[in-house]
């Protein structure tokens, strides 16, 4: 049990008497036998969380709660990870993709119940992926992930996303900016280098590569993506025309979504491909280099336009309650 918990939290995602009156409520249920000392860390439009897990770790909190959007719980991780895991992560999800929450299982637009499984539940060991990005600007900048990070469509919606209308919509206003990017993603070569292998030249208008599976509205883009497997998967999406694209929806939706939901397949086994449109693969690291500047994203956020990038994994870097 924790005796002291720190909660990481984004003013931006809700209202700070809720976010308190949910925990109270969920610590009444817990029935703990103690009252855990309990601290608050406001993240700031300049701080996502980095410096408060920093605080929290300071003021020897073995509990770290992330309640934001996908940028909180990426920043609080990122410097658990650095840390050492020096203490439990544990996460309400109060964004609009909550990528990670999905993956694991986390209550949705239930503070209270996602704080109940932090203070009741079990730690067990959980991935942190890194990637060291080279920007358009020349300037290197290095993150922790938790989810997936990648080029083409995905980061594009994100970029392309009405902010306003993700307001008012949730994931719902991706399935938007999905309809206006996917006849405008281009089909790029590039190089790609997986653990100490040989390089190898690629064609594709999407690669992401995940620690995760899972994006918004349920959507399995890596299905046989473990968070705690200790490697890497990698999708390599070349649809380039209406055929193609029926081809890898087919493949997404039914083989390595519906069929393995049946039958039980779910995160297991190497994922199906289709020979012209979809490629998966496996690694520990992951070396890629472009010839153009391409968005980029990190679960969930868009950080710009990239020309080469590193990604690697730490197996059981985190404890995730």
């Amino acid at each position: 049990m924790s005796e002291r918990i720190g909660i990481v939290w984004n003013p931006s995602k809700t209202d700070g008497g809720r976010l308190k009156n949910a925990f109270k409520s969920a610590l009444r249920t817990a029935r703990l036998g103690f009252v855990p000392r309990t601290m608050w860390f406001e993240t700031t439009p300049d701080d996502p969380g980095q410096g408060m897990t920093t605080q929290a770790l300071d003021a020897g909190c073995d509990l770290i709660i992330a309640a934001g959007g996908d940028g909180t719980v990426r920043a609080v991780a990122e410097r658990l990870g650095d840390a050492g895991g020096a203490a439990d992560l544990a996460i309400v999800p109060l964004g609009t993709g909550n990528l990670l929450a999905r993956n694991l299982g986390v209550p949705l637009v239930r503070p209270a119940a996602a704080f109940s499984r932090a203070l009741k539940g079990t730690s067990k060991a959980l991935d942190l992926g890194e990637v060291t990005a080279t920007l358009e600007s020349g300037e290197r900048v290095r993150h922790g992930f938790v989810v997936m990070v990648g080029f083409g469509i995905d980061a594009h919606m994100i970029a392309e996303t009405d902010e306003e209308l993700k307001a008012r919509a949730g994931w719902l206003a991706y399935v938007e900016s999905f309809g206006r990017v996917a006849n405008t993603t281009e089909v790029v070569p590039f190089s790609l280098t997986i653990d100490d292998g040989e390089s190898r030249e690629e064609r594709a208008h999407t690669m992401l590569v995940g620690n995760c599976g899972t994006i918004q509205g349920g959507i399995t883009l890596l299905p046989a993506a473990q968070p705690d497997d200790g490697e890497l998967d990698l999708l390599v999406l070349r649809a380039d025309n209406a055929a193609s694209w029926f081809n890898a929806m087919g493949n997404m939706v039914w083989d390595n979504g519906l069929k393995r939901l049946i039958t039980g397949a779910v995160g297991t086994g190497r994922a199906a491909e289709s020979s012209d449109s979809t490629l998966h693969l496996r690694g520990r690291k992951v070396h890629c280099a472009l010839p153009a500047a391409t968005p980029f994203e990190i679960d969930g956020d868009q950080i710009g336009t990239v020309t080469e990038f590193e990604v690697t994994i730490h197996p059981g870097a985190l404890r995730i309650r």
